[in-house]
């Protein structure tokens, strides 16, 4: 119940995300710039002390009131873009609210499922929650095309007011089975979340787990948004088949996490990731080096269903090796982490690709990924460790009811 509403809330994301950076575009590149800006710097800055408030005082209490406070704002901005059309103070306003809103939602979101099942079926879960996340991001722009076009932001914003809603409802319906206790000593919010960056440099699983998910990511996300697009124009291939790469390493990551989801990760969910990982890198290194298209495709399937096989297998180590009353704090850590990597590997490989060209650029990222999965190896809590079984009810130390 849960993962068909934050699915459905995803959806209307994108749909919004898309239809407030089309109208920005309409007002030129600076206002598009500051309206992107204006996402991302609250929730950058404010992450930490988002996944502080959402251990405190509960993932499901801190996402009712974040939703509450988007079906708000995606209804105004519905009702004054049809009034007043789309200023740029409308849409620098409500970028504003998003981006400070999202630093205490993502936090507590990635950490629900960590409160709704555990052990092998926590591996599961994630699985079927990255499978979900693929295909939403595959149709979720173009649904927002779709609208911006036909209707423009009000309806975008309408249909995100809608997904709010659902997700609402869903939210005060359902009951975490292994919420966390109250904290032994109540601090202040930022003592609090630098005991969650001083508890994940500590705990050997949760360390290593957080700088091989981050190093990866750095080097997966970049391959579709930036060296599939480069490659296509070093070799003279149209701007759809550089779509159908893209579109092939998704459905691989959809394959695999739905298999992940139905058969689970196995004793050694470690062990399973740093395999695949090196499964992504052979799948880049095949679509780097590869002539024949059909191998180039099937290069691109594997690089996603090595990527989805490694997050399913490596995010429930993430979780479970957290205690309860942490896990909040130590997704803002992964979220921060993550997009501090994607700044530097970003701007190295899109240098890279413009220095040497974009297949050296990607054999160069192929053998990084290879490089992280030795180095994971390495690292026996990620070889060994496996997530954690809780009963129901373990760890449950205040009430989460509204």
């Amino acid at each position: 119940m849960w993962l068909s509403g934050a699915l459905a809330s995803q959806l209307g994301d994108a749909v919004l995300s898309f239809g407030l950076g089309w109208a920005a575009s309409a007002h030129g590149g600076v206002v598009a710039g500051l309206v992107l800006s204006a996402v991302s710097l609250p929730r950058t800055i404010l992450l930490l002390v988002g996944g502080a408030v959402g251990d405190r005082v509960g993932a499901r209490r801190v996402m009712i009131v974040g939703d509450s406070v988007m079906l708000v704002v995606a209804v105004a901005v519905a009702i004054t873009a049809n009034w007043v059309g789309t200023p740029p103070v409308l849409l620098i306003v409500a970028a504003l609210i998003i981006g400070t809103n999202g630093a205490f939602y993502v936090p507590s979101q990635g950490s629900m499922p960590r409160l709704l099942v555990t052990g092998d079926q926590l591996v599961r879960a994630l699985a079927l929650r990255q499978s979900g996340t693929q295909l939403v991001s595959m149709v979720g722009a173009p649904l927002g095309g779709v609208l911006a076009a036909f209707a423009g932001l009000p309806a975008a914003a309408g249909a995100d007011a809608l997904t709010f809603a659902i997700v609402l409802v869903v939210l005060i319906r359902i009951r975490p089975r292994f919420a966390p206790g109250p904290l032994d000593e109540r601090k202040h919010l930022l003592p609090e979340a630098a005991e969650g960056v001083r508890l994940a440099l500590t705990t050997a699983a949760v360390r290593s787990a957080l700088l091989l998910v981050a190093g990866a990511a750095g080097l997966i996300l970049p391959f579709a948004s930036i060296l599939i697009p480069q490659l296509a124009r070093d070799h003279a291939w149209n701007p759809s088949f550089a779509g159908v790469l893209v579109g092939a390493q998704s459905v691989g990551t959809i394959t695999s996490t739905l298999h992940v989801s139905k058969r689970g990760a196995g004793a050694r969910p470690g062990l399973v990731g740093l395999v695949a990982l090196v499964g992504t890198g052979a799948g880049q290194l095949t679509v780097a080096l590869s002539t024949p298209l059909p191998l180039t495709i099937a290069g691109a399937f594997l690089a996603g269903a090595g990527t989805g096989v490694f997050v399913s297998s490596l995010s429930p180590i993430m979780l479970s090796a957290a205690p309860v009353g942490y896990v909040a704090r130590v997704q803002a850590l992964l979220t921060l982490v993550q997009s501090a990597a994607l700044l530097v590997t970003n701007n190295a490989l899109g240098s890279l690709a413009h220095a040497v060209g974009p297949g050296a650029a990607i054999v160069v990222s192929a053998c990084a990924l290879v490089g992280c999965a030795i180095v994971g190896l390495a690292s026996a809590p990620i070889r060994h460790l496996a997530p954690v079984t809780l009963q129901p009810g373990q760890g449950r130390g205040h009430d989460e009811s509204l």
